[in-house]
């Protein structure tokens, strides 16, 4: 019997495992999933991954508590040791193994593509994925993500307050998540993130749209600004009101140096992507940049990763970009030739 969105969904699912991951006959998928997300999108994707000729096996476990390191008590041990042996791995949890030490090897083996889409609902995968003009999106990713890479050094503003400037390393990755088909680490459409080099970073990072970082750091759409002030990428104050109380006590509970230390930045650039409290479409809301703060992964260190409790992301929206003094976003509308053309294709 027909179920709401379910055309939209194999469409969505498909384009994911063909044209995104492009899933070759005999190798082996493993979705993962815990007991809080949307088990209908799992089904869909191990449907679309044996269409394709691919070993599919779908592992569901029982919610883990934490992020990153925090959440490796709560998980079953044959789930530990099944993930980095397989060709593919699309993780689909609500409550994220990203940045956990299972996750680190698997996308450090150099054999697995590891494609982080947790939280995905129905709908949610439907509008970011299945809905986007994937030609025209990767035209505009590698335009955005070859600037960024050739950029010296940048400045970010946005109306709550942000004004942080930083220098880029050129030898570390730029992650362009338009094309999963190697291996590493891997994001939902939509996203182009990299590390600066932290001691250059300075200023004030004023996060307006959301703050995720499971635990007390979970804190969803923000009723004010929560504003770090930052020095040689190190964060030195938490400003605001209640909610960045909330979020400085967890920093502390934490007690880990590296949870202070920015692990990178991301354009927010998928074109049908909606601020409504679920992280991973919240970070691709368009105009936005987002910063990540503790572990950092080895697609943004270019290296080994270097180790933290857990990860902090929190979004700027509306943001205004400079690179090498010349501006290409404007308010959370790009304004630099090319990419304002690409951006009118996909409706922004």
């Amino acid at each position: 019997m027909p179920i709401f969105m379910d055309l939209e969904l194999a469409n969505a699912c498909y384009k994911l495992m063909h044209d995104l991951i492009q899933v070759k006959k005999g190798e082996s998928v493993l979705i993962t999933v815990d007991s809080k997300a949307e088990f209908r999108v799992v089904e869909e994707m191990a449907k679309a991954a044996e269409v394709l000729g691919a070993k599919t096996m779908v592992a569901w476990h029982s919610t883990p508590k934490g992020y990153g390191a925090l959440t490796m008590p709560y998980l079953p041990e044959p789930l530990i040791a099944c993930v980095d042996k397989t060709d593919v791995w699309v993780e689909m949890n609500d409550q994220w193994l990203l940045y956990s030490p299972i996750w680190d090897k698997a996308v450090t083996n150099g054999r697995t593509r590891q494609v982080m889409l947790g939280g995905l609902s129905v709908e949610r995968i439907v509008r970011c994925i299945g809905e986007v003009d994937l030609e025209v999106q990767q035209a505009f990713q590698n335009r955005l993500a070859a600037m960024t890479k050739q950029a010296k050094k940048m400045r970010i503003t946005n109306g709550a307050g942000t004004d942080v400037t930083f220098e880029n390393d050129p030898n570390r990755p730029v992650a362009n998540e338009c094309d999963y088909s190697f291996a590493g680490g891997h994001f939902l459409l939509g996203q182009i993130g990299w590390a600066p080099k932290e001691d250059t970073i300075h200023g004030v990072i004023a996060f307006d749209g959301t703050i995720s970082g499971g635990g007390e750091a979970e804190l969803g759409k923000l009723a004010e600004p929560v504003r770090y002030i930052v020095k040689e990428g190190r964060i030195q104050e938490i400003q605001g009101g209640e909610q960045a109380d909330i979020l400085r006590a967890y920093y502390k509970k934490l007690d880990d140096p590296n949870m202070y230390i920015a692990a990178h930045v991301c354009y927010g650039v998928n074109p049908n992507a909606r601020l409504e409290g679920c992280t991973t479409e919240d970070e691709r809301v368009w105009g936005s940049t987002q910063w990540g703060f503790g572990h950092q992964g080895s697609c943004y260190s270019g290296g080994a990763p270097r180790s933290a409790k857990s990860h902090i992301d929190g979004i700027c929206l509306n943001c205004t970009i400079y690179i090498d003094d010349v501006m290409i976003l404007e308010n959370g509308k790009y304004v630099e030739p090319e990419l304002k053309a690409l951006a009118e294709k996909l409706g922004k």
